[in-house]
Parts: C-alpha cells; sequence; structure tokens
C-alpha cells in the first residue's frame, strides 16, 4: 500500500489518489520562519512504506525547498521507497545553452529531483528536445498521457467539434485526441516573433464551416497562441472557440484576455486553477496498474 503525502495546495489530488488505490493518506506540516527558511515536518509514520510525495511544479520556486526537505526527511524516517508524482513538472523549457553562460536548467532541476527521489511520474511534460525523460533522469520516469481524459470530456461536452491543434508539431497528438472523441481536427500554422507575439493561420479552415471549434493545447501560459486563434475564428465567421487545455499556467492576465474570446475554458486538474474541471487521477492510477511500483502496487 503506497502512502500518498501531499504538499500544500495537493491534497485533493492525493486524496483522490488514495481513494481510487486503496492507498493511504499522510499529511505534511510546510510553514515559513520569519527571515522565510523553510520548515518541514511529516506528521505520518512513513517507517517501512513506499512514499509518494504528491506536488504539481506549477510555479515551482517558493514549493522546491519544501519538497526537497520532505522527500530527504522520509528516507530519513525510515520510508522504504520514496517517488514523486507532479502532474505538472516544471524547468523543461531550457535544455541546452542558446547563448554563453546559460544554464542548462532541465539537466539540472533533474539532476537535483533524482538525488532525493526514486521514481517520478508526470503528466504530458513539455519537452523539446529532450525526447525521453530517461535521457536526464536517472532514476525511473513514466509519463501519463492526458489525451483519453480530453476526448472523453470533448466527447461528452461538445456538439459537432472539430479539434484543433496550436502546431505542426502537435499533430500525432491531436489526431489521437480527435479520433478518440470522434472528430476531424487540423492544425494551425503558427509564426511565434516573440513570448507575447504569435502570428496564426488556419490552412483549410474553410471546409468545416458549421462546425464547432476546440483549441487544445498541452500547456497554456502566455495564452497568446490560444488568444490569436480564437480572434481568427471569428473573423473567419466560426463560433467561439471551446478552449482545453491539459495544463493550465495562465501567466498574467491571460486566463481573462482568453474568457473574452473564448465560450469556455477547461483545462485538467494537473495545476490547480478555476477552469480545472478534468480529472486525470484515474489515468495516473491506471498507468500504474500497467507499471508495477508506480502507484499503489509495490
Amino acid at each position: 500500500m503506497t502512502l500518498y503525502i501531499p504538499l500544500p495546495g495537493n491534497t485533493a489530488m492525493a486524496s483522490e489518489l488514495a481513494r481510487l488505490t486503496g492507498g493511504e493518506l499522510g499529511t505534511l506540516a510546510v510553514r515559513r520562519f520569519p527571515d522565510e527558511e523553510t520548515y518541514v515536518r511529516i506528521e505520518t509514520d512513513v517507517r517501512g512504506k513506499h512514499v509518494d510525495l504528491v506536488c504539481t511544479l506549477a510555479r515551482p520556486d517558493p514549493q522546491l525547498t519544501g519538497l526537497l526537505f520532505a522527500a530527504a526527511t522520509a528516507r530519513e524516517l525510515g520510508a522504504e521507497s520514496v517517488g514523486l508524482i507532479a502532474p505538472y513538472l516544471a524547468y523543461m523549457r531550457q535544455d541546452r545553452r542558446f547563448s554563453e553562460g546559460e544554464s542548462v536548467s532541465a539537466r539540472h532541476f533533474a539532476r537535483m529531483l533524482s538525488s532525493v527521489f526514486d521514481r517520478l511520474v508526470t503528466v504530458d511534460p513539455h519537452l523539446h528536445r529532450i525526447h525521453d525523460l530517461g535521457e536526464i533522469f536517472p532514476i525511473a520516469t513514466r509519463v501519463v498521457h492526458a489525451a483519453p481524459a480530453l476526448a472523453d470530456w470533448i466527447w461528452q461536452n461538445v456538439e459537432n467539434p472539430l479539434v484543433i491543434g496550436p502546431d505542426s508539431e502537435s499533430e500525432q497528438w491531436v489526431s489521437d485526441v480527435a479520433s478518440r472523441a470522434g472528430a476531424p481536427y487540423l492544425v494551425l500554422s503558427k509564426t511565434r516573433h516573440g513570448d507575447r507575439d504569435v502570428e496564426i493561420a488556419a490552412p483549410g479552415l474553410a471546409d468545416w464551416a458549421g462546425r464547432q471549434p476546440v483549441l487544445i493545447d498541452d500547456i497554456v501560459s502566455s495564452g497568446r497562441t490560444m488568444i490569436e486563434a480564437a480572434r481568427h475564428f471569428q473573423s473567419a465567421g466560426f463560433p467561439k472557440p471551446v478552449c482545453v487545455v491539459v495544463h493550465a499556467i495562465f501567466a498574467d492576465q491571460s486566463y481573462a484576455t482568453l474568457q473574452t474570446v473564448a465560450s469556455r475554458i477547461v483545462s485538467t486538474n494537473s495545476v490547480r486553477h478555476p477552469s480545472a474541471e478534468i480529472s486525470i487521477a484515474p489515468l495516473l492510477v491506471e498507468a500504474g496498474k500497467a507499471n508495477a511500483g508506480a502507484f499503489g502496487s509495490h
């Protein structure tokens, strides 16, 4: 039986995992001293247990110290093994040195986590030049794909959908979601001129008149791609799109801006957000059953 211990803000996910797997839910106290150092206390007995810390790593820096201390403490207190369930995995963007002197933070972050954890489970990490987490993590890793959950939501909630991906690199993933949802799909042509400057085209859009656009993406941070795509579809005479997201980061005012051009915004609960309506916990549990040692099967 696995003991799930949530970091602050992750209790709902840990509770659902414990319920679905018959595991135990633990508790952890984390607070700041007046000088902003981090205090950590594990309040559940971990001796001889397989422990999974649950911590989504959106906006990671304030959480990292407590997470690392909790993992090291669980091991010191006699845990049989210590894993990390990070539905959103941060620091995958900087995977090479683009300019002289830059930190290749993806590799450093992987080594940091691997120094205190035995295994890592995450959902659709936003990888670029890294093709597999095993390239940078020396510990066991498992990637869970959210496509089935997105497809189920679209099937149940959107009539006559046209599934739309953000760029050509997303085609395989988008086609999978569309196929599962029984819908056609297309992918956008995107030219990025900067972090907040994106030019969008939708080749073949005119062939799908009468369809409800459903924009999907694995991560929305600045939101520029979805915002510009939504405006493009409206100018082409389509209804406001439904926007479906795996990881809802939504920096600055991007969520509020997207709300003005979308008919509905939904995301998975990989990140705490008002739009989180799609639970990925069942997919995490299925992955654990298929891969002994990931969840509830130690």
